[in-house]
């Protein structure tokens, strides 16, 4: 949860500020934004934290276009990164929790990746 994880940044930065500092001051300045999965499902944490996938693609298709440098029209170079997608899109993982998407888009707040639900406020007549 996010407690935990807040306590082992402070701990972490206890610990190794004196031999790391700037790296320590880092984390400590980007603590929220590290922290900012737990701002949504849980269920989406595991595509949250990682770029891999999107790095992954994006490497394939530089690899192939690097060592065709040079033969390629625009056109046939926009078909080929197109097909290079395509080809690469078939091996993704479905995104989990697919029915908490439109709770994100309408703005439901999430703590430790659970839902918030806000209880109305009982008035004395």
């Amino acid at each position: 949860n996010r407690a935990s994880a807040e306590a082992a940044i402070d701990v972490f930065a206890e610990k190794y500020r004196a031999k790391y500092g700037r790296a320590v001051e880092c984390l400590v300045k980007d603590r929220d934004a590290l922290l900012a999965f737990y701002d949504f499902p849980a269920e989406h944490w595991d595509h949250l934290r990682t770029s891999n996938p999107i790095e992954s693609v994006f490497a394939t298709v530089r690899h192939r276009t690097v060592h065709t440098k040079g033969s390629l029209s625009p056109t046939t170079a926009r078909l080929m990164v197109f097909k290079l997608v395509i080809a690469a899109s078939k091996t993704w993982r479905r995104l989990k929790g697919t029915n908490q998407l439109p709770k994100v888009i309408a703005g439901v707040r999430f703590n430790d990746g659970i839902e918030v639900i806000q209880m109305p406020a009982n008035h004395a007549a």
